[in-house]
């Protein structure tokens, strides 16, 4: 399989921390890709018309994406303890957490495109707003992070390890430990995992 990879997506970082924890890392070549709003890459988006990462090309040239979907596929591949249960309460609860979670990546991504802008083109009403969205989401977060198991991942550890990585890697000044003692122990308690560890960000292309 092929992945259209980026050290700097959050949302590549998801499937990749589930690459591991299922053991299907060394199946996966990394393709490193460059798509931005304003810069259409040709080669992703003729695979993916929606020109974003991550991007999966199978071995039969079936090609998947998004994050939610590659995740779900790779779940398909491991006799281990799937990532995500297969019915009832459970699976739902999974999908909702990883839903709240790729949310607030959304929020984040926002943001860092708008302080690219010049300053004299930014929108406070925007920004302002999504700060509100980035208290309210990891809040939230706080609110579920008592469940979540530092020792066994499956989705929603997976997702929530995501935003927090992504906002410490682009939102530092925000602080968002600050008031959130459960979701801090469990970003301390995740820091040395393996699969966390082999897929941090870095700022590069």
């Amino acid at each position: 399989m092929k992945l259209y990879w980026s050290t700097r997506s959050p949302f590549v970082r998801k499937v990749m921390i589930a690459a591991h924890e299922t053991g299907l890392v060394r199946r996966i070549a990394l393709e490193r890709t460059i798509v931005a709003p304003t810069r259409p890459n040709a080669e992703v988006m003729a695979l993916n018309p929606l020109n974003k990462l991550p991007t999966l090309v199978l071995d039969s040239g079936v090609v998947l994406y998004d994050s939610r979907v590659i995740v779900e596929y790779l779940d398909t591949l491991h006799d281990g303890v799937k990532l995500i249960p297969a019915d009832g309460v459970a699976r739902f609860d999974a999908l909702r957490l990883q839903a709240l979670s790729d949310g607030i990546l959304d929020f984040l991504l926002l943001g860092l495109s708008e302080r690219a802008r010049p300053e004299a083109q930014q929108s406070p009403e925007l920004k302002a707003a999504l700060a509100v969205k980035f208290r309210a989401g990891f809040d939230a977060i706080e609110a579920e992070a008592s469940r979540l198991d530092p020792e066994h991942f499956r989705l929603p550890e997976i997702a929530v390890a995501a935003v927090i990585g992504y906002a410490d890697f682009r939102y530092g000044p925000e602080n968002w430990r600050h008031g959130r003692p459960a979701l801090t122990d469990f970003a301390a308690r995740i820091a040395e995992r393996p699969s966390v560890v082999a897929t941090a960000h870095a700022d590069q292309y």
